[in-house]
């Protein structure tokens, strides 16, 4: 078994959505604007944010940029159940086919998405390069151990490779939590 180490980062509430939903919700050729570049390439934090309503209650959540293929809500199973929505599907991202939908308030507008609402599978993104120096394929099953005094296996990993990738793991802030897991760049050992 080989050990290779990857910073872990955490995802908090978010959404990404189309281009028909932002020009609904923001007005006809709004474009999203740059707070802060993420680290998978391309992908950006913006200063935006719209008010997702849950069959509970309601929560103001950022906008990831760019603009996607499919609207995409991103909840921590703790922010689904505090929104109202039971049994959200754990999923990757962009898989939203079949999840509960919900309706989304900016304020230039608002409209009923059908389906989007997710919790994040637990993943990996990894360069070619890396994927081939350490024995990984797209798609493969691994676990993450985390040390520390809350240290646990993360299982049932998704390592996606893809050109256009950075070697990271995200997990949502419960997972983050339970673990412990702070300061800058945390890592952890992907068992292969």
């Amino acid at each position: 078994m080989s050990e290779i180490k990857v910073v872990i980062e955490g995802s908090g509430k978010h959404c990404h959505l189309t281009r028909e939903t932002l020009d609904v919700l923001f007005g006809k050729g709004f474009e999203l604007e740059v707070k802060k570049m993420l680290t998978q390439p391309g992908q950006f934090a913006t200063p935006h944010k719209v008010t997702v309503v849950g069959p509970k209650r309601s929560a103001d959540i950022s906008i990831i940029g760019p603009c996607r293929s499919a609207d995409q809500i991103e909840l921590s199973l703790t922010d689904a159940t505090a929104l109202g929505f039971q049994g959200i599907p754990i999923r990757e991202s962009g898989d939203v086919a079949g999840s509960p939908g919900c309706k989304l308030i900016g304020p230039a507008g608002e409209i009923e998405i059908k389906e989007g609402v997710i919790a994040a599978k637990r993943h990996v993104h990894v360069t070619p390069e890396d994927a081939e120096k350490f024995g990984l394929s797209d798609k493969q099953i691994v676990q993450v151990k985390v040390g520390g005094e809350r240290g646990l296996i993360f299982d049932e990993v998704v390592a996606r490779v893809h050109p256009e990738y950075a070697t990271y793991m995200h997990v949502d802030y419960d997972e983050l939590n339970s673990a412990a897991i702070s300061g800058p760049n945390p890592t952890g050992i992907i068992l292969v």
